[in-house]
């Protein structure tokens, strides 16, 4: 399925299917729906949220924390997480578990946080990816690398096995960084994907979208192995790599 339909059934917290009758429109339309959508989400009862962020301020951050997790809830943590100051949220997020750290993660908007995200321990961020790799959400995976360092990226991603790898890169955000974020995993992986690829259907779409967003170095490492393809695969392979 489209990946920006799954994106946006997200968004909407709906079952992808009921989002069919979009498929024959443009990717680019429909991510521009799914930030407008994103968007009124979390600027709905702003006032009230901004209230919040700032009176989390007169508590210590470990009491915050605990209200957090046992008042709050991921959803409104989500929607906070853009409105505090950022040094505020980083000391927070590093006395919050990654469990729940994941759903919160699951609900925010990596736009609004970028601050944030991108200064919480490296050690911490693995352990979310973890649970985020457990809970097999390939979504907030992908919607995600796009705001960290390369290296927290490489150690997070590097958790995946070859299908949640394929499944994540099908749902980045930003389409360009699929081929750099193929290139921090080293050679071998590339080759590896296609093999695990052409093993189980399901996992063609998300493979053919990753050809497609290669440089010509690396699908010069893929057109050896396309002969190891299933006929239609290979067919549809070749295109991609054109």
């Amino acid at each position: 399925m489209n990946p920006e339909i799954l994106k946006l059934a997200r968004v909407l917290d709906v079952d992808p299917a009921r989002l069919d009758y979009l498929a024959d429109v443009d990717q680019g339309e429909v991510r521009l729906l799914r930030e407008q959508m994103t968007t009124t989400l979390f600027d709905a009862n702003l006032v009230v949220l901004e209230r919040m962020a700032l009176a989390s301020k007169l508590l210590p951050a470990a009491v915050t924390a605990k209200i957090a997790e046992k008042v709050f809830g991921p959803l409104l943590c989500a929607r906070i997480a853009g409105l505090v100051d950022v040094s505020r949220g980083v000391d927070v997020a590093k006395r919050l578990s990654p469990k729940f750290l994941a759903s919160v993660a699951a609900e925010l908007d990596p736009r609004r946080a970028t601050s944030i995200i991108t200064r919480i321990p490296v050690t911490t961020v693995v352990a979310v990816a973890e649970e985020l790799t457990r809970r097999e959400d390939w979504i907030t995976l992908g919607r995600f690398v796009g705001h960290l360092p390369d290296e927290t990226v490489r150690r997070c991603i590097g958790l995946l096995d070859d299908a949640g790898l394929l499944r994540t890169a099908y749902v980045l955000d930003d389409r360009s960084r699929i081929d750099h974020v193929l290139a921090l995993l080293g050679e071998t992986r590339l080759p590896s994907l296609v093999r695990t690829a052409a093993a189980d259907e399901s996992l063609w779409e998300p493979a053919l979208d990753v050809l497609a967003h290669l440089n010509e170095t690396r699908r010069a490492t893929v057109r050896p192995l396309l002969d190891e393809l299933p006929e239609e695969l290979r067919a549809r392979a070749e295109a991609a790599l054109a």
